[in-house]
């Protein structure tokens, strides 16, 4: 099992039982890694300072009884934010019908960076409505989720 997963597997049910639900585990950074963790309420409330300062208590004793990461680390708990990211189907599913900025692993219709709106989620992949040009009509593109590297939310501060 890969480290992210294994890591995942470790601090998801936990935290779902407080109250939490984990939206990414990314780790990077070189000679001292950084564990960042991303968080929501079940509840779907606002996450608050105590809920990271909670979060990240838990999941720092339960990472030190089970030692996924042998090497020193840094750990950061935080909210998704507005333009949060897509990771999991239910994510796609939850966020229907909400403006998507995604790119591929590999190029579909000859590109790789996309922007629309969230039409359809499921099993076999997810379903853009392509907004290229304003003022033309929208572009359908199913796009499968093995193929999609990175997909935020967008938020178009400029048409607020």
């Amino acid at each position: 099992m890969d480290l992210l997963k294994r890591i995942e597997t470790i601090i998801e049910e936990p935290l779902h039982a407080r109250g939490y639900t984990l939206v990414r585990v990314q780790l990077s950074g070189g000679i001292r890694k950084v564990l960042q963790i991303m968080i929501e309420r079940t509840d779907e409330g606002g996450i608050t300072v105590d809920d990271c300062t909670t979060v990240s208590r838990l999941v720092s004793v339960l990472l030190d009884v089970q030692d996924p990461i042998k090497d020193p680390y840094t750990l950061e708990v935080s909210s998704p934010g507005l333009e949060r990211p897509l990771v999991k189907l239910r994510d796609y599913q939850r966020f229907c019908g909400q403006m998507v900025l995604l790119t591929t692993h590999q190029p579909v219709n000859g590109r790789k960076r996309f922007q629309g709106r969230l039409t359809s989620a499921g099993e076999n992949g997810i379903t853009l409505d392509l907004l290229d040009v304003p003022g033309e009509a929208l572009t359908p593109l199913s796009i499968e989720l093995e193929n999609i590297r990175a997909a935020r939310l967008f938020i178009d501060f400029n048409a607020l």
